[in-house]
């Protein structure tokens, strides 16, 4: 495991209604962006990228509501991509994995002309952005 720097984030846990279909959209992204499985049990999976993980569960204390990334908390969750060959690629091959793609009338550009991305919800209303490391410039 790599030493992690001082600050960098530790985990993210996040609680999910659905612990198979969370597993099925965000844990496919996950591996597919290079973190391992971690743990696994009953309740809940993680996903390990050298120092940093991430939690999936579906919590005994979850209380009832569909998430909403509009309200207060976590609005969605940002990843590093390798480039905008591989950011469309991901996209594409993540809606047969329970992912559509958002503001498709501004893709790849919804972040800005400088900006590269592909922002994705899954069902139970998640949101991913998928950012090229490097991209093409601007149009």
């Amino acid at each position: 495991m790599n030493r992690p720097t001082h600050g960098a984030l530790h985990h993210v846990e996040i609680w999910v209604p659905d612990l198979d279909r969370a597993v099925a959209s965000l844990g496919w992204l996950l591996q597919t962006l290079g973190y391992a499985v971690s743990q696994s049990w009953d309740t809940g999976r993680s996903w390990l990228l050298g120092p940093t993980y991430l939690v999936l569960e579906r919590s005994p204390a979850l209380t009832a509501g569909r998430y909403d990334r509009r309200r207060p908390g976590l609005n969605h969750l940002a990843f590093h991509v390798e480039d905008a060959t591989t950011v469309e690629k991901l996209a594409a091959d993540a809606a047969q994995h329970g992912w559509s793609l958002m503001f498709p009338e501004l893709h790849p550009h919804a972040g800005g002309k400088q900006h590269y991305a592909a922002y994705l919800e899954n069902a139970d209303g998640f949101e991913v952005e998928l950012v090229a490391i490097n991209s093409p410039q601007s149009r």
